[in-house]
């Protein structure tokens, strides 16, 4: 039995690190897969890092690339396919205690990208926010819990009075602030905010960042931050993790990535922040990232600290670059901005100069490639006609499709050929 399976409860500290900070979350190896089969996708490869207390660490990727999908694997609402995720060094991924799964859905709270969707609209705020003050019984009467709603409101900027009314009466940002209480009033040690800011009007965004940041002066707070604007997430974070389509591919503290952004993913994320001045956004050369440059067919690549608490994904020749680009000490430039006075020759050489683009496509199968099963039973009634979709499938790349006429059509000929079988002996057998 693994001994995590035998532990009820949560200990007051985790284990601390080399550098003796306390490791609060930690992920190990972790698959999260989604569907089985041929139709599973892995939407989280191989996933490592540490989250200490006290401190914010921000993961950062463009849409799809899995941070959502980690955070709620923090949750456990997304199972784990491999791997495992430590709270304070204990197990929190796959089967837990009873005891367990109490305290660590109280010390980790959840903020959510979507402020409307994910208020009950049928219910007061006062219920919103007491609901999991109820369900862990975390006060001694009436009076208690009401002075904890109402105290916790105040502190996130609204009042009282609104505990009486619904979501629907709200804005975007007022709505965010009733989610942000609703995960501050369990008094959690760990808060997963997904893209809280990302809904919200620029003018409110500041609001609610400094209303987070209040609360972990005051608290003690640790945050997960999931975000895709790195022009947020620089001043926000202490530390910083890159994940591009599922793979961890840079972690390192704020400052030391944005001045050695060494994986070329993050700094073509950087190059994309853009510049308040119109003419210099204008002339700004963006660094395009494309994944064909890693050559990875006789090594897989490997998550390796360089130094200076700098990891990076790579083969072990990328890793040797790397350190040799970091101990130089000369921040690198991500960005590049075109000279406007340049003559109008060399401007044309250069817009005629090729740019590099990405040889992934954009779909990784054709859009009809479903496998329906309906190819399957075709070509279990019609073999040879089955047989001869199957090649033309395969000759187009419908994977999927291919492998359904195949299926059928091999179990139909099967069938036939036993049916032959029983036919051919019985009739041995009558003229025998």
């Amino acid at each position: 039995m693994n001994k995590h399976s035998r532990v009820s409860h949560l200990p007051e500290h985790g284990p601390v690190d080399e550098n003796g900070r306390e490791i609060l979350l930690s992920l190990k190896n972790v698959d999260i897969t989604f569907g089985k089969g041929d139709k599973a996708v892995r939407a989280v490869k191989n996933a490592s890092f540490d989250i200490y207390k006290g401190e914010t660490f921000s993961l950062v990727g463009e849409s799809g690339s899995g941070k959502t999908t980690i955070g709620r694997a923090v949750i456990r609402v997304n199972p784990c396919a491999k791997g495992e995720i430590l709270y304070k060094g204990v197990r929190i991924s796959g089967k837990t205690r009873h005891s367990l799964n109490r305290e660590v859905i109280r010390n980790i709270q959840m903020v959510f990208q979507d402020p409307a969707a994910s208020l009950n609209e049928r219910a007061t705020v006062d219920y919103i926010v007491s609901e999991g003050l109820q369900n862990f019984h975390l006060y001694k009467n009436e009076e208690e819990r009401v002075r904890k709603v109402e105290k916790i409101i105040e502190e996130v900027g609204l009042l009282p009075e609104h505990l009486t009314r619904y979501p629907h009466e709200f804005s975007g940002g007022q709505r965010q602030r009733i989610g942000l209480a609703r995960a501050m009033v369990m008094e959690p040690e760990l808060v997963i905010a997904d893209e809280p800011i990302s809904a919200l009007d620029v003018s409110i965004r500041a609001q609610v960042l400094n209303l987070m940041k209040k609360f972990q002066e005051e608290r003690d707070v640790t945050y997960l931050f999931i975000a895709h604007d790195l022009s947020i997430v620089r001043f926000i974070s202490d530390r910083i993790g890159v994940i591009y389509k599922g793979n961890i591919v840079e972690v390192a503290a704020a400052e030391e990535l944005f001045d050695y952004p060494l994986h070329p993913y993050t700094r073509s994320l950087i190059s994309a922040i853009p510049i308040p001045d119109p003419v210099l956004e204008k002339n700004k050369v963006l660094f395009t990232y494309d994944p064909s440059m890693h050559d990875y067919s006789e090594e897989e690549p490997q998550m390796v600290c360089i130094g200076h608490d700098h990891y990076v994904l790579g083969s072990s020749k990328e890793i040797e670059e790397y350190k040799a680009i970091r101990e130089k000490g000369v921040p690198l430039k991500s960005i590049t901005i075109r000279d406007p006075n340049a003559p109008e020759e060399e401007t044309q050489s250069r817009q005629d100069e090729p740019v590099p683009v990405s040889k992934e496509e954009i779909l990784e199968r054709p859009l009809h490639d479903t496998g329906s099963k309906w190819y399957a039973i075709a070509s279990f009634f019609l073999p040879p006609v089955g047989l001869i979709a199957g090649w033309i499938f395969r000759h187009f790349r419908y994977i999927r499709n291919y492998k359904s006429c195949i299926k059928g059509a091999v179990t139909g000929l099967c069938t036939i050929g036993a049916f032959a079988l029983i036919f051919g002996l019985a009739l041995l057998r009558a003229v025998i």
